[in-house]
């Protein structure tokens, strides 16, 4: 698994791939000290993992993870543990305090490599949905069986995604790639990291900040697509 380290510290840089070495599933592929960098090689060498610490020049962890259409798994790593809730909003993989501990990686590396199985690995479930399919959701105790073209909004609530559809919004152990992979491209569109949108509940699209575009859907929520994707997006849907 290609990984990136993103820490402004060199000596707990050092020390991460020195920890690193133990683990030959991992493959360092480059180091940044600032978000700049971090940008910069997250777009030009596609890692599938982040040990990201939070507090960065240029941007925090947390605003890096927001400025990025798709981002790779993430290991936070921070010397404080305030962070680790809000961490986890951002569907950490795991949360390391440093000084990291050996044994404490070694478990934020089982659980990236699962991750990652779960993600490679086909699934009964992973038929193309039409349009027009039914789909059944439980959360809990309760359930739904509810067409997909009333689904609005699909968005990451810590590790699951939650449905908005009519006045319900329950949550489902699925992630947005899990999903994105049985949505008709054509009617559902990956808005940012974080939502995936119906394009028949756009209800007004207005232009935003650095060349993006905010929506706004037919229940009244807001929808922000960055510059990239808002590209994505015009090509999609122009004639």
């Amino acid at each position: 698994m290609r990984c990136l380290i993103v820490e402004d510290s060199r000596l707990a840089r050092q020390e991460l791939k020195h920890l690193l070495e133990a683990f030959p599933e991992i493959d360092l592929v480059g180091e940044a000290e600032n978000a700049e960098q971090a940008l910069e090689l997250i777009d030009s060498l596609k890692p599938e993992l982040l040990f990201l610490d939070i507090q960065i020049p240029g941007k925090d962890g947390f605003e890096l993870l927001e400025s990025l259409d798709e981002a790779p798994a993430v290991v936070f790593t921070t010397a404080y543990d305030q962070y680790a809730l809000k961490a986890f909003d951002y569907n950490a993989l795991d949360y390391l305090q440093k000084p990291i501990q050996k044994d404490r990686l070694t478990a934020a590396i089982e659980k990236v490599t699962a991750s990652a199985r779960v993600e490679s690995t086909p699934s009964s479930d992973a038929t193309p949905l039409a349009f027009s399919s039914q789909v059944f959701v439980k959360d809990g105790e309760r359930c739904w069986f509810v067409k997909l073209s009333n689904i609005r909004l699909f968005e990451i609530d810590g590790s699951y995604t939650r449905i908005h559809f009519s006045d319900q919004t329950p949550m489902i152990p699925k992630t947005l790639n899990q999903l994105e992979m049985r949505l008709d491209p054509l009617s559902f569109f990956r808005a940012n990291r974080q939502q995936i949108i119906n394009l028949k509940a756009i209800q007004s699209i207005e232009p935003w900040f650095s060349g993006g575009l905010k929506l706004t859907l037919s229940c009244g929520t807001e929808v922000e697509i960055s510059r990239r994707q808002a590209s994505k997006f015009k090509k999609l849907t122009s004639l």
